[in-house]
């Protein structure tokens, strides 16, 4: 009896591979829906629903089978599925944008595009928090944050000292350079 439960699936095979199948493909489609956010910026509510997501998905995967090779066969498709797919992607290009969708500025030259912001279900206290994770004091310190399509935010620091000070035209910088000369000459 123990090696039977253990063993023997209780539903046949290919049941056993096309329910992991279909849910990995609503999971992915759901995840795309929900936005980069999701990915990102884990919020407690978020961190709740996925803990909570792979037991409510786990009946549909497994079926009213309790059995060791079952769930093993299981985990089997879906590692198998996720490897096929990601092999896939890599090689479709635009297949692969389409489903994770473009990067999102949400930072330029230390100004807040709210809009993007928005957009992304991002609070300006969540970049924020990212930014200090990164070693940004503030968002005004931050040239370019980019949402990155697989969640990942990215930060590049801002030059200052390029940003405040206007350009010199080429007549200034000898002007300067005559008077730096004039006042040489007078001390020597």
């Amino acid at each position: 009896m123990v090696w039977t439960d253990l063993f023997v699936p209780g539903v046949p095979l290919v049941e056993k591979v096309v329910r992991p199948l279909i849910v990995y493909v609503v999971l992915v489609m759901l995840v795309r829906l929900a936005g980069k956010r999701e990915l990102a910026q884990l919020n407690p509510f978020d961190l709740i629903v996925l803990l909570t997501l792979s037991n409510t998905v786990q009946n549909a995967i497994i079926g009213n089978d309790n059995s060791l090779i079952g769930g093993v066969i299981g985990a089997v498709t879906l590692v198998g599925v996720n490897w096929l797919v990601v092999r896939f992607m890599y090689r479709h290009e635009k297949l692969d944008r389409w489903i994770e969708g473009d990067p999102v500025t949400l930072v330029e030259d230390g100004q807040v595009l709210k809009h993007c912001l928005d957009n992304e279900l991002i609070t300006v206290a969540e970049l924020e928090a990212a930014a200090h994770r990164q070693g940004f004091e503030s968002l005004g310190d931050v040239g370019r944050a980019v949402l990155e399509p697989g969640g990942t935010l990215s930060f590049v620091g801002r030059n200052r000292a390029t940003a405040a000070a206007p350009p010199r035209t080429h007549e200034e910088i000898l002007l300067r350079l005559d008077e730096i000369k004039r006042m040489l000459a007078a001390r020597g």
